[in-house]
């Protein structure tokens, strides 16, 4: 059960395991088509092992990592009021307490080849097609009421490999995620910042881990993790796709 801490319902953080999203992937009814893996350097040698094409990655950063990357540029970034079927991603402002692991997740899930991965006639479907045709705020007031989200999130939470916090502790970390969509454009989808951030095009034989695809992602906070000398501070899951 979610902990109100300060008049906001707060989750236990999840770790960016690739073990830890699978679970949660199950919880939610995610099709097992999406598989995870840890990407543990950005040289082409360690990156070979990853089944490609990777079009979602979901990164975790420490907060000087994260706001060295995305402090300055959040100001820049206009509050997003889309909503509807013409959207070019379905994205979601982030509003529970430690919530941006499921968040992070959910973009990738609802964003990846239109959604097919989102089981038919499932809960979660359910709940993405009833967030198509909501404004933001609606559209994360319907996350924030939502207990079956709730209950898989804090399911998976108990599963990581390190000892469980509190809700009520502080939380030094923040996810993020990025997908590739079927035009080739390439979106950090952050529930933190006040709407999507579009990152680039890539063609179609390209996928976020090429040097391109990297640089539209994650180089900011490799950046920053550089600068920060917290290279500890940063950890990398691919999202791969099997159907």
């Amino acid at each position: 059960m979610a902990t109100i801490v300060d008049g906001r319902k707060t989750f236990i953080p999840l770790e960016n395991n690739p073990e830890v999203l699978a679970h949660l992937c199950r919880n939610l009814a995610v099709s097992r088509g999406l598989t995870f893996h840890d990407v543990l350097s950005t040289s082409s040698d360690l990156l070979a092992d990853i089944p490609r094409p990777i079009r979602a990655v979901i990164l975790l950063c420490d907060k000087p990592i994260y706001n060295a990357a995305r402090a300055t540029l959040e100001t820049t970034i206009p509050e997003y009021h889309g909503h509807g079927p013409q959207e070019p991603v379905l994205w979601m402002k982030q509003t529970i307490g430690h919530a941006c692991g499921l968040m992070a997740l959910l973009h990738c899930v609802f964003n990846l080849a239109n959604g097919k991965y989102v089981t038919p006639k499932s809960q979660l479907e359910a709940l993405m097609q009833r967030a198509v045709g909501l404004e933001p705020k609606e559209r994360a007031q319907l996350l924030y009421g939502s207990q079956f989200l709730e209950d898989a999130h804090m399911d998976a939470a108990s599963q990581g490999a390190s000892s469980i916090p509190l809700a009520q502790d502080d939380n030094h970390f923040h996810f993020v995620g990025f997908v590739k969509v079927d035009d080739g454009k390439v979106w950090e989808l952050n529930g933190g910042l006040p709407g999507p951030l579009f990152r680039g095009m890539l063609q179609p034989h390209e996928d976020l881990l090429g040097e391109r695809g990297l640089a539209m992602t994650v180089k900011d906070f490799l950046d920053a993790a550089q600068t920060q000398r917290s290279n500890i501070g940063v950890s990398m899951v691919a999202v791969g796709e099997t159907d």
